[in-house]
């Protein structure tokens, strides 16, 4: 948590203002939505779009949960390569996945653009570093099957890979000119106005507290009154909690933490002086991203241990900003914040049909941005008519993930203990 109250950075940098609305308003609607980040926030704004009537229920503020606490790459695809993508969904959606989901950058930027989303967005790719050759190779890989498929992709050598970070550290790069950067609470909070103006409600501060089935939809009973809806899509992906039985063992939970220095100018004038996102082919992650106010926000999986002005954390990121740019000198930090992931064991995102008329996408890996305004667009299809077989994936059928708590806390400790090692 950062100082103020704020959860992250972002919260307090976005451009774009916060809405609040702790009333339910009156009568039944189409569609409920449980969840204000971007995949209840994309899936009310699309639904209103088509003409249905469609309510957010979000239990704290808009971008509460993942989507104000993300580093803020807007990326293409998923963790996998194409060709293992189309391995494990065959051959009728693996195709379409990986082109969707190539595409999904784009559709981000295109909402931004008509909506006028004020949310720093920079257009100039992102970069996969390779943090051995180990991991230099699996680019090339990488970069062979895109290139196939005609995506503009860019194998990057040591050099290149320097001049575009400021840094000699890495083995190379693939640099992703479909991707970009965002204020992700900026952009989460645009979806949000842009949802309204279509005509969707969205009441803050209010919590679902239950689910009930009425035979003609849906009664979804808040702390503030019920909501009846012919159909629900729960929006909550890593804050998924309790409201849906065993639906938050579906997913192991991580943890990912960043700090943000302070704006530091002409220092930086070297370090992506194109201002790529960043992030390593690393087994544990770290993630490197410059802003529009010039502050470095280096991150990594785990919790913030510590505070922003001392402890662990703090330690591990002044370390690893040393090693990256030796030259930078000290540098200090102005917030720290830490957010969830639902990582499945696959890597690859669910959309489920829970019941009649009830959905929800889950499962997002860390790729929220582009998945969850991909998975709102694709779920309002479904809402207005749209068939299951023309979806990005199919419909899963619900697994739980065996001692999901027990894996999270294994994580966390191997996270916690690599946060140690580096900071010495």
């Amino acid at each position: 948590m950062d100082r103020n109250g704020a959860i992250s950075l972002w919260d307090t940098s976005a451009a774009e203002e916060d809405y609040t609305n702790d009333t339910l308003g009156d009568g039944p609607v189409d569609v409920a939505i449980v969840g204000g980040g971007y995949t209840g926030l994309s899936t009310a704004l699309h639904c209103a779009e088509k003409g249905l009537s469609a309510l957010v229920l979000e239990a704290e503020h808009i971008g509460y949960g993942g989507s104000g606490r993300s580093v803020g790459l807007v990326n293409a695809g998923v963790w996998h390569p194409p060709a293992k993508v189309r391995q494990a969904l065959g051959d009728h959606y693996g195709p379409r996945f990986v082109a969707q989901f190539g595409d999904a950058p784009r559709m981000v930027f295109d909402l931004i653009e008509k909506h006028q989303i004020r949310c720093e967005a920079t257009r100039t790719g992102t970069l996969h570093a390779a943090h051995a050759p180990s991991g230099f190779a699996d680019l090339q890989a990488r970069f062979a099957e895109w290139d196939r498929l005609g995506a503009p992709v860019q194998l990057l050598d040591p050099s290149e890979m320097a001049e575009k970070t400021g840094t000699k550290a890495f083995f190379g790069g693939l640099l992703d000119h479909r991707a970009g950067t965002i204020n992700p609470m900026g952009y989460c909070r645009g979806l949000a106005r842009a949802a309204r103006g279509a005509g969707a409600r969205i009441s803050t501060s209010v919590r679902a507290k239950k689910l009930l089935s009425d035979g003609d939809g849906w009664i979804v009973e808040t702390d503030r009154g019920h909501v009846k809806a012919k159909s629900v899509v729960l929006g909550t992906n890593a804050y998924t909690d309790g409201l849906w039985p065993n639906l938050k063992a579906v997913f192991t939970t991580i943890h990912y933490f960043q700090l943000a220095t302070e704006p530091l100018g002409d220092r930086i004038a070297s370090i992506l002086p194109e201002r790529q996102g960043l992030w390593d082919t690393g087994q544990v992650m770290f993630s490197l991203r410059r802003d529009m106010s010039d502050r470095l926000v280096i991150g990594s999986m785990g919790t913030v241990i510590g505070k922003v002005g001392s402890g662990l954390s703090r330690r591990w990121a002044r370390k690893k900003l040393g090693r990256l740019f030796p030259d930078l000198g000290p540098v200090e930090f102005e917030s720290a914040w830490h957010g969830q992931i639902a990582m499945t064991p696959d890597h690859l995102p669910r959309i489920y049909n829970l019941d009649r008329g009830l959905y929800t996408a889950i499962g997002y890996n860390g790729r929220g941005i582009t998945t969850g305004t991909l998975f709102g667009k694709a779920i309002a299809g479904l809402l207005t008519g749209g068939h299951p077989a023309d979806l990005p994936l199919p419909i899963a059928d619900m697994q739980t993930v065996l001692a999901a708590p027990i894996r999270s806390r294994l994580y966390q400790t191997a996270f916690t203990a690599t946060q140690i090692l580096r900071s010495i």
